[in-house]
């Protein structure tokens, strides 16, 4: 038997688009459209409705950095929140990386992308190191922890891990810029065709209450 889940065909290439001001309502879907277990699992606690409200409105797009996984219906199946640290104390800039993902967007390798993508822009924004704090018992976010070489600390059932970043170069900036680009194309391309298939709706529905 053929499976209906189409969407779940592995992409060839993982787009991770940053995100701005005119997304908040497609990450406030996103995060509300998770179970209690995966609510639990990216906030380490118990989160309501109402936490993530709150949440959401008080994401900061002028300090911090946001980056999602679109499909093809213009739903995000994975969001990442890198939220900078202090920048006036003398100390060494930090940011810190959460991430979440849909149960249709796993399996892929969309955490890892995002992980990838958050941590160049960390680079170009002279962010010195990168900062995981999660549950323990995360397996999801403590793969991509030591994939990606972080240094982990455990206690009392939560995880710390951290990763050192190089300086941002030529390479990196370049590379970030290839990767914007790439995103914003192909979100362009899939904002054209769901109007084009909303207007084929439309005048379908027209013809046939006429």
């Amino acid at each position: 038997m053929t499976s209906r889940r189409v969407s779940l065909v592995k992409p060839k290439k993982i787009l991770v688009l940053e995100l701005n001001h005119s997304h908040q309502e497609m990450m406030r879907a996103h995060l509300l459209a998770l179970g209690d277990t995966d609510r639990r699992l990216r906030f380490g606690m118990h989160a309501t409705d109402s936490f993530i409200n709150n949440y959401v409105n008080a994401f900061n797009f002028k300090r911090d950095c946001f980056f999602g996984v679109i499909d093809s219906s213009l739903k995000i199946i994975a969001l990442a929140h890198l939220a900078y640290g202090d920048t006036t104390s003398t100390q060494q800039h930090t940011a810190e990386f959460g991430v979440s993902v849909s149960e249709n967007g796993r399996g892929f390798g969309v955490g890892t992308s995002l992980f990838k993508r958050s941590a160049i822009h960390a680079r170009n924004t002279n962010t010195h190191i990168l900062y995981v704090h999660c549950l323990s018992s995360n397996a999801a976010m403590m793969h991509i922890a030591r994939k990606a070489g972080m240094d982990v600390e455990y206690s009392y059932g939560e995880a710390d891990a951290f990763l050192r970043l190089p300086p941002g170069n030529p390479q990196s900036v370049m590379l970030e810029a290839m990767q914007d680009q790439s995103a914003m194309i192909d979100y362009s391309i899939k904002q054209g065709f769901n109007r084009t298939m909303f207007n084929r709706k439309f005048l379908l529905k027209g013809v046939s209450t006429a």
